[in-house]
């Protein structure tokens, strides 16, 4: 009668311990799982997959792998320079992230900024039509340069595969302006890197530097006028990537419009391409 009375004591005693620590761990296990969920948004918010960091603040990011190296020619190549892009990072909540006028127009409101400034898909659509053109895949594209409204300075590799969709370049976007370079999954290069100013420094000496836009009095054919350039210089275009307003540099050679119409820059940048494309030969 007393040993089976202590035996259930005993076992009563352990449950009640047991009871207390699967509390506990209960509690441990809703905080890990909140904490995990947190990083999860953040990380797809940032453009999914973030990976290890490099050394010297190098990123390492999966999803943008390196394509076949860039033929290297005599030939003379292409240069854009994607000036006034809005990329333009702000803490909301507990995360970083690049504002957009889509998703932050509460936010950019109370602010007292105006939300149709904030565009950033201009500068993705942008960065794919010269990426996806077929001057970039014959290796005649030597560099893709961007600033943006807040004088930051990033050089794009021609071989880079931008992401195709806005969320995901968005996170990219933000971890280069965050981390000053995104490398090469498996390979130390880097695809992104912030860079000084000014850019005239990397276009090359014996180039012709022209800027576009729809406020130009010189209203040409783009086709004709590449056409006129000499065969033995390289092109440096100069494109506005902002919503609103033009381009003001002190750079370019000269400063034209190749529409009676506004364009978009993806569509300016088709234009330049097809006009190239034409000159070089390039199928």
């Amino acid at each position: 009668m007393v040993r089976p009375f202590g035996i259930k004591g005993k076992k009563r005693k352990k449950r009640e311990e047991r009871y207390d620590r699967e509390g506990e761990g209960e509690e441990q296990i809703e905080s890990v799982k909140r904490v995990a969920v947190e990083k999860a948004m953040d990380a797809e918010d940032n453009g999914d997959k973030v990976e290890e960091e490099g050394q010297a603040g190098e990123h390492v990011l999966e999803g943008i792998p390196i394509a076949p190296s860039d033929q290297k020619t005599n030939k003379p190549d292409v240069v854009f320079v994607l000036e006034r892009a809005c990329l333009e990072v702000a803490k909301i909540g507990k995360i970083y992230q690049i504002l957009n006028s889509e998703d932050h127009a509460n936010f950019l409101r109370k602010n007292n900024k105006n939300p149709a400034d904030y565009r950033p898909d201009i500068i993705h659509q942008a960065l794919l039509s010269i990426l996806d053109s077929p001057v970039n895949k014959a290796g005649r594209l030597r560099a893709v340069y961007v600033r943006t409204e807040k004088g930051v300075l990033f050089e794009v590799k021609p071989h880079v595969r931008i992401p195709r969709t806005y969320k995901r370049f968005a996170g990219i976007m933000l971890q280069l302006l965050q981390k000053l370079s995104i490398t090469a999954v498996g390979k130390r290069e880097k695809l992104l890197r912030v860079i000084k100013n000014p850019v005239t420094q990397y276009l090359p000496l014996n180039s012709r530097r022209i800027g576009l836009s729809f406020s130009s009095e010189k209203l040409v054919k783009m086709k004709d006028y590449v056409k006129a350039i000499g065969d033995d210089m390289n092109l440096v275009f100069v494109v506005g990537a902002m919503a609103h307003g033009k381009v003001e540099t002190d750079y370019t050679d000269d400063f034209i419009a190749i529409s009676g119409y506004p364009l978009s820059a993806a569509r300016c940048i088709a234009r330049i391409c097809e006009a190239v494309e034409d000159k070089w030969n390039i199928l």
